[in-house]
């Protein structure tokens, strides 16, 4: 002990601190000379951005955004002249001019959503929403269509046979796989095993035969649920022209058992349905999928009389809900997207071959 005036030297022990008194609490302990500071507790995540729906300010790309609103208005406004000049020479390129301005502005603008959403880390499936990318499939699709079918037209093609919608729908296949390729796996949103992809061969085609025998029921309910709802409503048309022989049968057998299945599937049950899966849940991504595929197959129910045309488009999109809602079901139970075009083609194959059998006969 020293006394309260002597210094303290160097190497000496410290003076004993000075007595508590009642009630007062105890000092913070000295800090080890020999230990590091404690890391700093993780701060919370910062909550995410709103982004204005027509601002830039907060963008990655604002760019990117201008330009998808910029050329999607163009575009709209080209369309709507050309058609209303109909009949005049110039409408068929003005129509053209107005595909590749909007399809600008749909990549842009989904392009720009893709980026926006892989920054954010509250979000399970952080890619560019399903209904935003069909809005760049569907304009693609008709340019791919008119640049494929315009020069075959030339030559002699018939524009509304069999062959002619195989090409359609081949094109249509090709957009597909490349929309997705492009705008969802590239950025990292989806990779193909996710779809359901990249599975061995002999699960593969395990699935392709399980999916064939599920199609069996569907198409019983789908036919009884069809004559149910024939009774109040106009009967939707085929989307397929009807084949008159049996080349034209196997034209078709292609269309609608190998080309449409694997395209569609593809999109709305390995990208679409996988995506909302991640965000909102299993059950009610199969229901939104199951309406969205329903819905998309009505844009080729259109008719010139509103009356008739609202008729099919409403029978078409309740009679495709069972096997709309079957495909999505299987292809999450399976996880394997071979499963649902084996449902898929079967289901379309079977009727094609028992309209043309009917056909036949009467």
């Amino acid at each position: 002990m020293t006394d309260p005036g002597d210094p303290v030297i160097p190497g000496d022990a410290a003076p004993d601190p000075a007595p508590l008194e009642p009630g007062q609490p105890d000092p913070a302990p000295a800090p080890d000379p020999g230990q590091s500071d404690p890391a700093p507790a993780p701060e919370p995540d910062a909550p995410p951005v709103k982004l204005p729906v027509f601002g830039l300010e907060g963008r990655s790309v604002p760019g990117l955004y201008l330009l998808g609103w910029i050329a999607t208005v163009m575009g709209l406004g080209v369309l709507l002249v050309s058609f209303l000049a109909v009949g005049n020479p110039a409408a068929p390129w003005l129509f053209l001019a107005g595909l590749l301005l909007v399809t600008v502005g749909a990549f842009a603008a989904t392009g720009s959503q893709a980026v926006e959403n892989a920054r954010r880390t509250d979000l399970a499936y952080r890619g560019p929403s399903p209904v935003r990318v069909f809005l760049v499939v569907f304009p693609v699709t008709l340019i791919g269509i008119l640049v494929v079918l315009a020069p075959l037209s030339a030559l002699g093609l018939d524009l509304l046979s069999p062959v002619a919608t195989t090409i359609s729908l081949a094109v249509t296949t090709l957009v597909y796989a490349g929309v997705v390729r492009l705008l969802v796996v590239g950025p990292g949103a989806l990779a193909w095993r996710d779809m359901g992809l990249g599975i061995p061969a002999r699960a593969a085609v395990r699935d392709l035969l399980i999916g064939a025998l599920f199609a069996v029921p569907v198409l019983v309910v789908t036919l009884l649920l069809g004559g149910l709802l024939a009774r109040f409503l106009q009967p939707s048309a085929s989307p397929l022209p009807p084949p008159g022989n049996i080349l034209g049968l196997v034209a078709n057998l292609v269309s609608a058992a190998v080309l449409a299945p694997i395209g569609e599937e593809l999109f709305f049950r390995g990208f679409a349905t996988t995506a909302w899966a991640r965000a909102i849940g299993a059950d009610p991504a199969i229901v939104r999928g199951a309406i969205f595929f329903a819905l998309v197959h009505v844009l080729t129910q259109l008719d010139t009389s509103f009356g008739e045309g609202a008729q099919r488009a409403l029978f078409s999109f309740v009679g495709l809900l069972p096997v709309s809602l079957s495909l999505g079901w299987l292809f999450l139970r399976r996880r394997s997207l071979y499963a649902a075009i084996g449902l898929h083609a079967a289901f379309n194959g079977l009727q094609l071959i028992l309209l043309f059998a009917a056909a036949s006969g009467s």
